[in-house]
């Protein structure tokens, strides 16, 4: 699944070109996404895209006429800009025609995406987006956000941190490498993590901003990722080999030493 930083790079990529522009025309090869497209998307035809902007690992076109498209890339989808004459892919559900020639296309091979038109004037109340926890980068997220919450779960603090109500965007690859990062053991029970704890493992969380470079590529794929995937490999720091659990249903990497 993209995770946050694939989120935004894609949207720092997207909007010198869409933002602006007057939407000609809009095609949807596929309604039956994870949820359906929404069927009155064409009424979008003839405004503008003012800008796009994100909230979590939602990407939100925000539209002249008060609406705002909102698009989450599901498990394997993605955005991109094309030319209408280009040929479609076989996973090509959406596209939309700008007035500059281009015309962004909504990829999907599985489906899990969602490609919505929301009519609410204050966005950020739709049932998607309200109830999500701070941005990584938000002054709000901090060890006093945490302690509260984790005072209160005995969930491992793994699964708690990928939480989006607790705080959003924090995937899979980025919790075990924050986790290490910060020293913290991913099964320890939230309720047990001290304050000081986690005041590292926000400092670790905030480290994401490293995964994406100044050209607006995820770093990670070029980055030595020091757990992540690397079971029984040594431990960068230590040596001692990396062990794998699941927590959450989902695979989880520690270094037994360097991780109390």
């Amino acid at each position: 699944m993209p995770e946050l930083p694939e989120v935004e790079t894609t949207r720092r990529g997207i909007e010198p070109y869409v933002a602006g522009e007057k939407i000609r025309e809009v095609i949807v090869r596929r309604h039956d996404l994870r949820q359906p497209v929404s069927e009155d998307l064409p009424e979008i035809e003839g405004k503008k895209i003012k800008a796009v902007t994100r909230r979590s690992k939602y990407l939100l076109f925000e539209i002249s006429d008060g609406t705002t498209l909102l698009v989450h890339l599901g498990m394997s989808g993605s955005l991109r800009i094309a030319r209408p004459a280009d040929p479609w892919k076989k996973h090509d559900h959406v596209g939309i025609t700008l007035g500059n020639g281009r015309q962004v296309r909504f990829h999907d091979p599985r489906r899990f995406g969602i490609f919505l038109r929301l009519k609410e004037k204050e966005p950020m109340g739709h049932s998607l987006l309200r109830g999500l926890g701070p941005e990584p980068f938000d002054e709000a997220f901090s060890a006093d956000h945490l302690k509260p919450l984790c005072a209160k779960r005995s969930a491992a603090i793994k699964v708690v941190i990928m939480d989006a109500r607790i705080v959003v965007g924090v995937g899979n690859i980025y919790a075990s490498e924050a986790l290490f990062r910060a020293g913290i053991k991913p099964q320890t029970p939230a309720n047990k993590v001290t304050k000081p704890w986690l005041e590292k493992l926000v400092a670790s969380i905030r480290t994401l901003r490293d995964f994406l470079h100044s050209e607006g590529e995820p770093g990670y794929f070029i980055q030595m990722l020091n757990v992540y995937e690397r079971k029984g490999e040594p431990c960068r720091i230590c040596g001692t080999p990396i062990r794998h659990v699941v927590l959450g249903q989902r695979s989880t990497y520690w270094c037994p030493v360097c991780q109390k």
